[in-house]
């Protein structure tokens, strides 16, 4: 019985590229090219998300700033003064009496309705 010599570290250092060993070795090659792919097209992806989260970050600071100057406009347009301004054209005043109370006294009576 022919006993296998234990291998060396010399052994596992040296290259052999004989067909037998390079054609051995091709599915193992062949998967860790398919990983790289793999990997090389995961981080095109993720920068690609990257940029389009900063493009909306941007978009969305201007829409901010877009919302804030047109509610700082429409609180200024409806400003008493402002208001009284733009209805001055069509003949409206503002009131400088107070305004009036209206009481309305109950009665105990139930109207009724007869056909």
């Amino acid at each position: 019985m022919a006993r296998n010599k234990p291998k060396e570290w010399k052994d596992y250092l040296t290259l052999d590229f004989s067909a037998e060993t390079v054609l051995k070795n091709l599915p193992f090659v062949l998967f860790l090219g398919f990983i790289g792919m793999l990997y090389i097209m995961n981080a095109h992806y993720s920068e690609k998300k990257l940029w389009q989260i900063q493009q909306y970050k941007e978009e969305i600071e201007e829409l901010k700033w877009e919302y804030t100057s047109i509610k700082a406009d429409l609180m200024y347009q409806t400003k008493q003064s402002e208001v009284a301004k733009a209805v001055e054209s069509l003949g409206l005043k503002n009131s400088n009496s107070h305004p009036k109370r209206i009481v309305v006294k109950k009665t105990n009576e139930i109207m009724s309705t007869e056909n």
